[in-house]
């Protein structure tokens, strides 16, 4: 009888990339589409590395095909194949004096007003990097930061729980907006004198929405929530339609003045408390070796003029 060892020594790439490829999309015919593979063959393929493994991989739960616990376990283990040989991959070409690779950078939604920005000037400069940027809310980064699924991660406040490191690098107040002509506008306030206002907020998971929350718990202020929004975009567009008012971060109003909030329909009011300082950080797994790419972006954003604070451990 075979060894374990043998039988997973015959398992082939074009295996494990069907898996993969399945695993991903849970469909058996649009996995074999996106391959550009007959349904038969990667059926075949699939067939072939559950027996080398010893171990069913898929089920089917009424018509919908899942993963089993084997296939899971092997779905992560195939992800962190795949980072190895990126990593190797870009290793060897710092070795030969090229910076390629692949860079995935994870952000929340309210970085994606200048997380491309960011990007830029390196994938300028580094014509040979991919890069893969997903936009998330804090909840769904903070659970790619758990899975490992990025290399890099742009947000506003990293989880305690996880071994991490951490760069912050701007600056992220967070300010109340009102529509323009407002009646409150111009004038000196307290979070007492907003306690009739509608409260426009983002949706639970939101970093902002958590950081407001705990604001307002220290205050002993309770808003009167109106709506549950699911982006920055909803939010200021309800706002300027007089549906309430909200607290957003600067960044998403206003990139050089006042003149922006108008233009979006916008007035900052003047509350005490007000802004919230925040900061951006980027954010990696201290227990994950990075990639010699995402060594060079992290040594370039310490080297621009918006990071003025060095790595946390």
């Amino acid at each position: 009888m075979p060894t374990p060892l043998r039988r997973l020594l015959r398992i082939t790439p074009q295996q494990l990339r069907a898996f993969e490829t399945t695993a991903r999309l849970l469909s058996v015919t649009r996995a074999a589409e996106a391959m550009h593979l007959s349904q038969p063959t990667v059926s075949v393929q699939l067939k072939e590395l559950a027996g080398a493994i010893g171990e069913p991989l898929f089920e089917y739960s009424g018509r919908k095909l899942r993963l089993t616990q084997t296939g899971e376990t092997l779905q992560h283990t195939v992800a962190e194949l795949i980072d190895c040989w990126q990593r190797f991959e870009a290793n060897l070409n710092e070795q030969r004096g090229l910076v390629r690779g692949h860079l995935r950078i994870a952000a929340v939604t309210t970085a994606e007003y200048f997380v491309p920005d960011l990007i830029g000037p390196f994938a300028a400069a580094h014509p040979g990097v991919e890069f893969e940027l997903s936009i998330e809310n804090r909840d769904r980064v903070v659970q790619r930061l758990q899975q490992r699924s990025d290399d890099l991660v742009v947000m506003m406040l990293p989880p305690q729980d996880l071994p991490l490191r951490s760069l912050p690098f701007l600056d992220n107040p967070l300010i109340v907006v009102a529509g323009n002509g407002h009646p409150l506008a111009r004038k000196q306030l307290k979070l007492g004198d907003l306690a009739e206002e509608r409260w426009l907020m983002r949706e639970p998971g939101s970093g902002t929405r958590r950081v407001t929350e705990q604001h307002f718990a220290e205050a002993g202020f309770k808003p009167k929530i109106a709506m549950s929004l699911g982006s920055n975009e909803a939010i200021k567009h309800s706002v300027a339609a007089g549906l309430g008012i909200a607290v957003i971060s600067r960044l998403a109003v206003s990139q050089s003045g006042q003149s922006d909030l108008a233009a979006a329909g916008l007035t900052e009011l003047k509350v005490r408390g007000f802004p919230i300082e925040r900061r951006w950080s980027l954010v990696w797994r201290s227990d994950h070796p990075l990639s010699a790419t995402a060594r060079r972006f992290v040594s370039y954003l310490q080297d621009t003029p918006q990071s003025r604070a060095p790595a946390d451990g």
